[in-house]
């Protein structure tokens, strides 16, 4: 007779989740002015300089977004001190760069908001573990995790989207990966009577994919991640295009700090990207456009290391101690191939202008929490180096040289540092204050290559010195369960500030720049003085019977260049594209447990577009809505208008009073998946 066996004792195994290789936000952060963004704002957003542009002042350099923006005025700032095209905001995902290694700008299209966990917007001058860069903050992105979702919609003018990122786990290792599609035939920014037959829309096609392997190593963890990212537009004249394309490795360990442990993490990268960009001259009329140059490639080379270690402990000087030590690095090289000077139907001249950059530090950081104290500081000690630069230009028809310029190597070291102290003082209410000061060295772009936008001609300068900052902050904030509030006052000193500084107008022949026609100016990128600015910032959230949420947010910035003897006539005029103003309302209604409306209203006074405040971009105001129906648990359907009544948004303005505007009316319609 068969007799039943036991059954076999069974195994418990414990349950492995992997991570992504990457350390924690430190401790010491909360003493500075430090914004989140989550996944709520981010799935609203379709592309993320928008979601960003939700903070008042944290803008690309124009009042453009992505969708038509150049690839070579996407640099982003923090705070209207003086926005750059090459942007003076260290971006970083996971830690990696994002900043183009030839212009400093961030291609846009390259992460898709659907890819993103959350975000930190670090207002002030970098250090720490920051460095070269982060002249008025870093925007600290994280890859997702675990989730994901899909995004596909429709829009006005040819808009179409499909976005997507998500996961699986295959044995030990975790696969996350993310997709981009967007197109639209664009609009035209010139618009009415202004308007001519050269005027043509800004139509776009991006696409960009990213794929990160995350493998855990014992306690720690490895993340091997590869992305590329291509991109052509139309630039609004006839002529005139510019494509962006690029690629990405990186491979990062690491290992999360515990209480009384070591924490650390080492990172390399190495990022190539490239460009080509066509310029055109516009007869007067608006009617013919005339080949002004041809930038028909660009490529640069960017790659660095990084290694942190840190370490929390408790029970030190009665609170918690948390310190970290690291080094990075960071090298770029690059040239422009182009050709320029247009002449009886045909280009006459080439150029080939570009260089080497490095810079390499060290740094420490600190925090002790005790009590109602938090109090966080660091120092930086770095050196920079431009080297190998040289711009040789020839004539087509002989090949002999027109211009042959090596310039000499420099170098330097910048010291930086921050101090930050924030204190608890009951009912919610914190009170903090910082102290900081920050690099940013020239790019390759300002170093090496002049542009042309139009008319308008600006030369490069290969003798440009690191920019420098140096601020002070104060705030109070205000953390309840259904409110929030928050206020800092900031003064802040650019010293060495690079501008585009006007040198003559046109019609004329410059030299090195050749002939400036009328209508047009002539500028160069100077080490132009100082740049002082003093600002508040205030924002405020209310939720009102659980399903309604309000908030607003108010920054004035009043910044005033001192050109000093390199540059008197900027002597107490604003920075270019800095508004002293700018304010946002926003309204989230949950209506029912399906429908949720939304409503974000921006103002923004008055900019210049140029160095001598002569070409003024009135001020502004936008209203975008939307709605979402939630059709099941993962699924739901969305309608969004935004610019919702049509506001006439001025982004630029020529010499001879041609105004360029913002994107209209744009009604898009989409479905959405969570999972």
């Amino acid at each position: 007779m068969l007799q039943d066996m036991p059954p076999a004792p069974t195994t418990t195994l414990d349950e492995v989740v992997v991570t992504a290789a990457r350390l924690p936000p430190a401790a010491g952060e909360a003493a500075f002015s430090v914004i989140r963004l989550g996944e709520e704002t981010l799935s609203s957003a379709t592309r993320l300089d928008e979601a960003l542009a939700t903070v008042p002042a944290v803008s690309l350099f124009r009042r453009t977004s992505s969708l038509a923006a150049n690839p070579t005025t996407q640099g982003i700032s923090l705070r209207a001190i003086a926005p750059s095209g090459a942007g003076r905001t260290l971006v970083t995902l996971d830690g990696v760069p994002l900043n183009d290694p030839f212009g400093g700008w961030v291609i846009w299209s390259q992460v898709p908001t659907e890819s993103i966990e959350s975000l930190d917007i670090v207002r002030g001058a970098g250090a720490g573990p920051y460095g070269a860069g982060a002249l008025t903050g870093v925007i600290q992105l994280r890859e997702r995790e675990r989730g994901g979702g899909l995004d596909a919609s429709i829009a006005e003018r040819g808009g179409a989207r499909l976005a997507g990122s998500g996961g699986l786990d295959t044995g030990p290792v975790r696969l996350t990966g993310s997709v981009l599609y967007e197109a639209s035939d664009g609009y035209v920014p010139v618009r009415g009577a202004a308007a001519g037959a050269a005027d043509t829309p800004l139509d776009l096609e991006a696409k960009s994919a990213a794929l990160r392997a995350d493998v855990p190593l014992g306690e720690a963890a490895l993340s091997l991640r590869a992305a590329a990212y291509e991109e052509e537009r139309g630039a609004g004249l006839a002529g005139a295009r510019a494509t962006a394309s690029g690629h990405l490795l990186s491979a990062t360990a690491a290992k999360r700090p515990s209480n009384g442990d070591y924490g650390w993490r080492l990172q390399a990268w190495r990022r190539e990207s490239d460009l080509a960009n066509t310029s055109v001259a516009v007869a007067a009329d608006r009617t013919t456009t005339t080949p002004a140059n041809n930038q028909y490639e660009t490529p640069a080379i960017g790659w660095g290391l990084n290694a942190a270690l840190r370490r929390a402990e408790r029970q030190i000087v009665g609170g918690r101690l948390e310190w970290e030590v690291g080094a990075d690095a960071r090298f770029n090289e690059g040239e422009t191939h182009e050709q320029f000077r247009y002449m009886a139907g045909a280009f006459t001249r080439d150029r080939v202008a570009g260089g080497e950059t490095s810079v390499a530090g060290i740094y420490g950081e600190g925090s002790l929490e005790t009590g109602p104290w938090l109090l966080a500081g660091g120092v930086r000690v770095d050196g920079w180096k431009n080297e190998n630069g040289r711009r040789l230009e020839r004539d087509l028809a002989t090949g002999a040289p027109t211009l042959d310029e090596a310039d000499p190597e420099r170098s330097g070291e910048v010291v930086s540092a921050r101090l930050a102290a924030r204190r608890m003082i009951g009912g919610g209410w914190a009170a903090r204050a910082a102290a900081y000061s920050g690099f940013r060295p020239a790019t390759l772009n300002e170093l090496h290559r002049p542009f042309r936008v139009g008319n308008d001609l600006t030369e490069a300068n290969a003798a440009l010195v690191p920019e420098t900052l140096q601020g002070i902050e104060a705030g109070l904030a205000f953390e309840g369960s259904t409110s929030s509030l928050s206020a800092s006052l900031f003064w802040n000193r650019i010293e060495d500030a690079i501008v585009n500084v006007t040198i003559g107008e046109g019609p004329g022949t410059f030299p090195r720049a050749g002939f400036v026609p009328a209508g047009g100016v002539l500028r160069q990128r100077q080490n132009a003085g100082t740049i002082e600015a003093t600002g508040i910032e205030i924002s405020v959230r209310q939720t009102l019977r659980g399903d309604l949420d309000l908030d607003g947010a108010l920054s004035v910035t009043d910044a005033r260049v001192d050109g000093g003897t390199s540059a008197p006539q900027l002597t107490g005029l604003r920075p270019a594209q800095a508004p002293i103003w700018s304010a946002s309302a926003g309204l989230d209604w949950r209506a029912s447990d399906r429908l949720s409306l939304s409503a974000r209203a921006r103002y923004e006074s008055r900019r210049f577009e140029d160095d001598l405040n002569s070409r003024v971009l009135g001020a502004a105001v936008t209203a975008d809505v939307r709605a979402d129906w939630r059709v099941n648990e993962t699924a739901s359907l969305w309608l969004a208008a935004d610019n919702l009544f049509d506001a006439e948004v001025e982004v630029s303005e020529t010499g001879n009073g041609v105004e360029g505007f913002g994107p209209p009316r744009v009604v898009s319609l989409g479905v959405r998946l969570a999972y």
